[in-house]
Parts: C-alpha cells; structure tokens; sequence
C-alpha cells in the first residue's frame, strides 16, 4: 500500500533549541497514528509542520499542507459565527469550488445539521471541537492532523468525537492525532509514534509498545510509556 502521508528527515530549530531531529515515518490510507510523548517532546511542532502551519528548518513532508487538514488544539472557530457560517467561511478560504454542497456534507458528516444555525458561542466543548475538526476536513483532504482533539472534553464528548473520528478512518481518511491520553492511543490507534526531546524513539502498534515496556497487552498504557522512556534513558545514561 502506498504512504498517504510521507515525513523524512524532519527538522525544526529555533535558534539553539532543536525541537525535532530528523523525524521519519510513513501513513498510509485509512491509518489512525497516534503521537505521544512527553511535555515538550515535539509532538505540537510536528503536527502543525504536516499541516503546513508552521516550516521546518530541515526535511520533507509529502503531501503538501493544501491536501492535509489542520484542526489545532486551540479550536480556530469564529464564536459569533453560527455552524453553517463558520463552515463557509472556512470553504470560501480554502477556495472550495462547490461550498454548499461542503457545508452540507461537512453538517452530515458532523452530527451538527440541527445546530447550522446556532451561535458557536452556544455550542458545548465536544460540539465547538467537532465543528473545529469539521473545518479541517472542509476541503476533503486525504490526510487529517489533530492535535489534542479530546483535550477538555468530557468523558461523553470523548466517546462521540472519537466515532467521528474512528469513522472518518474507515472511510479512508489518514488520521494523525497527538493526545497526553495515552489510553486513547491504546483504544484506537492503528499505530503509535513515541517522541521524546524531540526524536522518534517507537514506531509500531500500541501492542508492540506495551510488549517493548514489559506490560501486558491488556495493561495500562501510560505505564507502559513511562515504562520505555524510563528504559530508554538508562540505555542512553549506560551506553554514554
């Protein structure tokens, strides 16, 4: 199977901070890649790099940001706005040629056809982060990245926002998500990228990740990370 998405070698420097270094891996159709990691392990910088919204110092990412859809953590939605003019706006942006029939399908998609009409400022979290993911996918792009899309939400809004997203997986959409809830990695992530100070340390399933860590398959997930980060820094404290 052909990559949908393809990063080699990525790189980003501020000044003498390196917050990635050279960064590769492959997703292809329909795969959910979780990234996780520590606070300040690049996983923001990587995201927002695939997106376009951001450059690297060094590297490649294949597509580019116009065929890849970009839903921040801080969601980027006009609170004055209704749903429907939010969704249009952003397709008028896009250069989206039909923007109804984008709107439409993106209300249908969402669960938020009820709601086109409403204020975002009176939307719950979990529907205001679903309209977020919404705009992203405004233009139908092959490759979606989210960055922390369940932040904040709460245990039901969860559960809805990941069938929107597990579905959008199904239908073919490639979907790399960062996430501090490592068990959302566990539960629905085909694959797992671990960074830490700003390098790819795993790449492989979750199993493979509780296998690597010395935790049951049906462990704990977070245990498991902590478990190989913490192996991990005594190979390096060993091998230096």
């Amino acid at each position: 199977m052909n990559a949908e998405l393809s990063v080699g070698a990525l790189s980003k420097r501020y000044g003498t901070l390196e917050a990635l270094h050279e960064v590769s891996f492959n997703a292809h159709p329909g795969e959910l890649v979780a990234v996780i990691g520590p606070n300040g392990a690049g996983k923001t910088t990587l995201l927002s790099i695939i997106a376009g919204a951001q450059t690297a110092s060094a590297g490649t990412v294949a597509p580019g940001p116009d065929r890849v859809g970009w839903a921040p953590q801080q969601p980027a939605l006009y609170s004055k706005l209704s749903v429907a003019e939010n969704l249009e706006l952003f397709a008028r942006l896009e250069g989206v040629p039909d923007r109804a029939d984008a709107v439409g399908r993106m209300l249908d998609q969402t669960g938020l056809r009820g709601r086109a009409d409403e204020r975002v400022a009176r939307l719950s979290g979990g529907n205001r982060q679903r309209v977020n993911v919404a705009l992203g996918l405004i233009a139908n792009p092959p490759v979606l990245a989210l960055d922390e899309p369940s932040a904040s939400l709460d245990p039901a809004q969860r559960e809805r926002l990941w069938q929107f997203i597990v579905a959008l997986a199904a239908g073919g959409t490639t979907v790399v998500f960062s996430t501090h809830n490592v068990v959302e990695a566990q539960r629905y992530a085909d694959r797992a990228i671990v960074l830490a100070d700003g390098r790819l340390v795993f790449d492989g399933t979750p199993q493979a990740l509780m296998r690597e860590a010395g935790e049951a398959q049906d462990g704990d997930m977070e245990r498991a990370l902590v478990a190989f980060l913490a192996q991990r820094g005594s190979r390096e404290e060993t091998s230096g």
